[in-house]
């Protein structure tokens, strides 16, 4: 609500003042506006996912691809901001300072109380993380207008507001670029950033009774959820239920993953075990 109140005043500013520093910061809060509201509706969303039993995952999914929309959106705006910061560097544009700098100002008040909303909920959501980026980006551009609007307002040099507008720009750019990788690497079923799938590999190997490890898989299916499936040959007078429970307490307590398929094969092939936690 404040990212769509503030961003009509800010975007008639910006025409008004003629400023592309401020139209970028508008734009920017309108990212803001957009990734906080598909936060919310993939949230909302994938809680109201489970009662689909076809769903067995639920609409958790849903998170990670507003994330990448919001990323998309990020990339699309700035490209926008550059192109036109670039025209304008080869011609002196008329510049409103005052209006700059007063919306500018307040803009940077509703962005950093945004931030201290968004702050808690970035560190358990990648979706959450993208609208707290989007709005911690923009607190940043709304520094730059300000300091744009400064040195036009003390000296008349124009152009700052298209320089301005670039650095924004290529600040944000990387942003964008690992919230993209990051969805994507989820989307496409990679395993975790960081994770050690060989580490892995051999803790289940070394839990008494089995003998071999193969089809391991990790992958991450939403925020703060990994799951994970492996099959687990062991000798033919192992308890298969024994070494389950150890694997799993290897899952749990080494890497955090509460959701992993496992089947237990014994290796005279004469039968197998399976459970689900």
């Amino acid at each position: 609500m404040l990212a769509v109140a503030f961003l009509v005043v800010e975007a008639v500013t910006a025409f008004l003042a003629g400023s592309l520093a401020l139209l970028s910061d508008a734009a920017h809060l309108l990212t803001d506006a957009v990734g906080i509201g598909m936060a919310l509706a993939a949230i909302g969303l994938a809680n109201r996912g489970d009662a689909d039993e076809s769903r067995t995952f639920g609409l958790y999914r849903l998170e990670i691809l507003a994330a990448l929309a919001n990323a998309l959106l990020l990339f699309a705006v700035t490209g926008y901001v550059l192109v036109e910061a670039g025209l304008r560097l080869a011609r002196a544009e008329s510049i409103e300072a005052g209006p700059m700098l007063v919306v500018a100002t307040l803009g940077l008040a509703v962005n950093v109380f945004s931030v201290m909303l968004l702050r808690g909920g970035a560190r358990d959501s990648l979706n959450v993380e993208g609208a707290y980026l989007d709005v911690l980006a923009d607190s940043v551009a709304s520094l730059g207008v300000i300091a744009a609007g400064l040195v036009i307002a003390l000296t008349g040099f124009t152009r700052i507001d298209a320089l301005v507008a670039i650095a924004i720009g290529v600040w944000i750019i990387p942003r964008a670029w690992r919230l993209a990788a990051r969805s994507l690497r989820i989307l496409i079923q990679a395993a975790p950033a960081g994770f050690d799938i060989g580490r892995l590999h051999d803790d289940l190997a070394a839990v008494p009774g089995v003998v071999d490890v193969h089809d391991l898989h990790v992958w991450t299916l939403t925020s703060e959820m990994d799951v994970a499936s492996a099959h687990l040959m062991v000798g033919a007078d192992t308890d298969p239920h024994g070494v389950l429970d150890q694997a799993r307490d290897v899952l749990r307590a080494r890497y955090e993953i509460a959701h992993a398929t496992l089947q237990v094969e014994p290796d005279d092939h004469t039968g197998c075990a399976e459970v689900t936690w």
